[in-house]
């Protein structure tokens, strides 16, 4: 795999309902240039055109467009500046199809290991006081329990560390990640 991380792009990741994308959003209006989710905007794409892409329907097609979506969302960070928020990343297309019991494609895989971010990757933990389904969340409790599980084991196996998000207020969340990108030199801009 090389060390080929890019150090000032950071993944949020985990399983749904843990606080992932409001994070993102509260990170954002802090002044970070944030990359949105796939995952949501592909199934609301799909459901308005009819498309069969999504995850009760077709889990090798959603995951494909999950991975267009990862890899362009990488290529814009590139050409900014400073650190980069994304709302998950190129490995959790691979935990995906892993949690689903579906083999991992050679190019997703050699994706996985040429689009790389920081080491350090923030995971949201299940925290069920906050997990709601909604019509594009339709995963049960304990789905977001493996999904979660099954992020974590595949960043590890990627070569990424860990680093357990808090389960307190969004404040407190955003001031823990803005502590860490200080610790490394990276405040926003």
């Amino acid at each position: 795999m090389g060390d080929n991380h890019c150090d000032r792009l950071f993944v949020i990741t985990g399983g749904p309902g843990s606080g992932k994308t409001s994070l993102v959003e509260a990170l954002s209006a802090r002044g970070l240039t944030c990359a949105p989710e796939a995952g949501r905007a592909i199934i609301q794409d799909q459901v308005a055109i009819d498309g069969q892409a999504l995850p009760w329907a077709d889990r090798r097609a959603f995951a494909e467009l999950m991975l267009g979506w990862e890899l362009r969302s990488h290529r814009m960070a590139q050409n900014t500046q400073g650190p980069v928020i994304f709302d998950r990343g190129v490995p959790d297309v691979a935990g995906y199809l892993r949690l689903c019991g579906l083999p991992v494609p050679s190019h997703v895989d050699r994706a996985a290991q040429l689009f790389r971010y920081s080491r350090q990757v923030f995971f949201a933990p299940p925290w069920r006081e906050i997990f709601r389904q909604d019509s594009e969340r339709k995963q049960t409790w304990n789905e977001a329990v493996r999904t979660y599980e099954a992020m974590v084991e595949t960043y590890i196996a990627y070569g990424y560390e860990p680093v357990s998000l808090p389960c307190v207020s969004l404040a407190e969340r955003v001031a823990f990640v803005q502590a860490r990108l200080s610790q490394l030199g990276l405040a926003p801009a």
